[in-house]
């Protein structure tokens, strides 16, 4: 049985990927929320250090407890101890593809990550001021995403079945309706991606969330 520490659903967009990595995986787990911006934290924080950020994923194991943070740490971690679940393809050459996307997600996306926060309580609505570089993210998002359905053959990012990369690109698939940003050439995927039964979960726990973020609920 895993542990999932993770912030809140409506905006924590890091804590999604992570809980994807388990939930659509039908992988055993508890999840233990922690609010974000909050004394709990702080809290949260300090009790697992050197753990500083959400989510973070423990177990135990051989009478220790085992702990990893960080998205793709969790997937990496997960495809070791669960090889057969599919969280990366079976095929090299689609997991490649599905590697390549995972890790520019990882490390990508700065602009469209500060001007668009993932914010699942918002009317969705153009941005009122969207920066050239949002629009240069969201085409390159569009680029990766129709780019690997061509190589694989689709549906999802790595072929047949839904994996990591998809996992990843879930909260930009969120930013993309809330902020109406054009996925012109893959909306058939986007909406595929926004369907999925894991992330439906996720969407549904969020939306029914009472609590908000103020900064979140600018823009």
């Amino acid at each position: 049985m895993y542990r999932i520490y993770t912030g809140d659903k409506a905006y924590s967009s890091w804590s999604m990927r992570g809980w994807l990595l388990l939930a659509a995986f039908d992988l055993p787990f508890e999840e233990r929320p922690v609010p974000m911006y909050d004394p709990a934290f702080d809290a949260y924080q300090r009790a697992k250090a050197p753990a500083r950020t959400v989510p973070m994923v423990e177990w135990d194991e051989g009478g220790r407890q085992c702990t990893v943070w960080d998205t793709l740490a969790i997937a990496e971690t997960l495809n070791e101890r669960h090889p057969a679940v599919g969280i990366w393809p079976a095929d090299p050459r689609h997991r490649l593809v599905a590697r390549a996307l995972a890790a520019e997600m990882h490390s990508g996306f700065a602009a469209l990550r500060a001007s668009c926060p993932m914010n699942v309580h918002r009317v969705p609505a153009p941005h009122p001021a969207l920066p050239e570089a949002v629009v240069a993210d969201a085409a390159r998002v569009a680029q990766l995403w129709a780019w690997a359905l061509t190589s694989t053959g689709g549906p999802w990012l790595g072929g047949p079945a839904f994996s990591a990369a998809d996992a990843f690109y879930a909260p930009v698939a969120l930013r993309f309706e809330e902020y109406d940003l054009s996925a012109e050439g893959v909306a058939h995927y986007l909406r595929e991606l926004l369907a999925h039964p894991a992330v439906v979960r996720w969407v549904e726990a969020a939306k029914a969330d009472p609590r908000r973020i103020t900064h979140y609920e600018v823009g």
